[in-house]
């Protein structure tokens, strides 16, 4: 088993072209199953199936669910489920940061805390400063991080797709990048002054970058993650299909060459795919009218691979370590030598939708050529995933 290493170890153990690698389980801490509440989407069991399909041996479960993980008692609600989902991946739920996340009044933080990974009100950002800094202060206290979908509302004006050139040529309402680096700046200096850790959800563009890079220089607590499709599509690539609308937007092609360098450079800590089924219904409204959100669970590896690791522009080394320790690393979550995933990386083929295991057939990447297929996943000694055509 591959344990990371440098390059030169690398090579030693799997030669200049490898084929056949295991690799430790990644982690993923930005995802949505969607139970309870909405299980046409998503199921706990489907969700963690194409995780390990993926992969992933552990996720973490976002909030935005019917109810709301807001209280213990809510919570229970999908503890309960989670126990009986299968087992195909460790699910970690998350709390959120505000009832019903309406960001008016705090959740039941301190009665959540031991039973949940950190909090979040992902998918809506906390509005007012006030709030913000009153459950960063209860988050330190706790020992908790505050993860945060970065948007102020104010800015967004109806937006659905990156303020650009496509918006502009296609006649399109835009979401201004604004939009989320003010309220990462804002959060930044909260987090400074009350000394939460800070966690920056799925950054799309190079102010975010810029802003965090400071913050991390000046001592300040705070990761950030971004996903597979910022770091390697960009407004250019749009089409007029639902499978392209996701929040934050594809923004222009020099916020995703942002985002590749702050990768590499350690700014952008750790890749998350912010997995986010909807029904077919749902994603057949084309960029206008659809729905927000993509699933990536059973590309990501892939088309990272493809993408960044194959065209040299990062190490394997590297975008192993942002799927698996670094994330790992900064949630507290362990990772058991029994746990690993097996992968053919000489395997060629297209992405296709119709092989998920997910609910959610919607992605930018279908019918994209890939290298790199998972044949089999193990988590807690369990085989949870085996490749048929192995």
């Amino acid at each position: 088993m591959w344990n990371g290493g440098n390059q030169e170890e690398f090579s030693l153990r799997f030669g200049k072209n490898p084929s056949r690698v295991i690799f430790p389980g990644f982690c993923d801490v930005h995802v949505h199953f969607r139970e309870p509440g909405f299980s046409y989407k998503e199921t706990l069991k489907s969700g963690s199936m194409a995780a390990a399909r993926g992969g992933y041996t552990d996720v973490c479960a976002m909030p935005n669910l019917n109810p709301v993980p807001d209280t213990a008692e809510h919570l229970e609600v999908e503890e309960e489920l989670i126990r009986n989902a299968g087992g195909y991946c460790r699910i970690h739920p998350y709390g959120s940061l505000t009832m019903g996340e309406k960001g008016q009044e705090p959740a039941e933080l301190e009665r959540m805390a031991e039973r949940v990974i950190a909090f979040s009100d992902d998918g809506k950002g906390i509005q007012r400063e006030s709030m913000m800094r009153s459950l960063m202060e209860t988050a330190r206290r706790l020992g908790k991080i505050v993860v945060a979908h970065c948007e102020d509302e104010s800015l967004v004006r109806g937006g659905y797709i990156h303020e650009g050139k496509y918006a502009k040529a296609h006649g399109h309402r835009g979401i201004c990048s604004e939009s989320e680096w003010g309220p990462i700046a804002r959060d930044v200096r909260l987090a400074r002054e009350t000394g939460c850790a800070y966690h920056v959800c799925h950054i799309s563009c190079r102010e975010s970058v810029e802003s965090i890079r400071r913050a991390k220089a000046e001592g300040v607590n705070v990761t950030c993650e971004t996903a597979p499709h910022y770091l390697l599509l960009c407004e250019d690539d749009l089409q007029e299909e639902g499978r392209f609308r996701m929040n934050p937007p594809l923004r222009s092609r020099e916020d995703r060459e942002a985002l590749v360098e702050g990768l590499r450079d350690g700014t952008i800590d750790f890749i998350a795919t912010d997995h986010a089924p909807h029904s077919e219904e749902e994603k057949s409204g084309g960029l206008a009218k659809s729905a927000f959100g993509i699933v990536g669970l059973e590309t990501a590896f892939p088309v990272l691979y493809t993408g960044l690791v194959r065209t040299g522009v990062i190490s394997l080394e590297t975008l192993i370590d942002r799927m698996t320790a670094a994330p790992r690393k900064r949630f507290g979550i362990p990772q058991p030598p029994e746990d690993y995933c097996e992968w053919d990386l000489t395997w060629e083929g297209k992405v296709d939708p119709g092989e998920f295991l997910s609910m959610g057939k919607a992605t930018p990447f279908a019918g994209q050529k890939i290298y790199g297929r998972c044949l089999r996943t193990v988590c807690g000694g369990r085989e949870t995933y085996l490749e048929n055509s192995k």
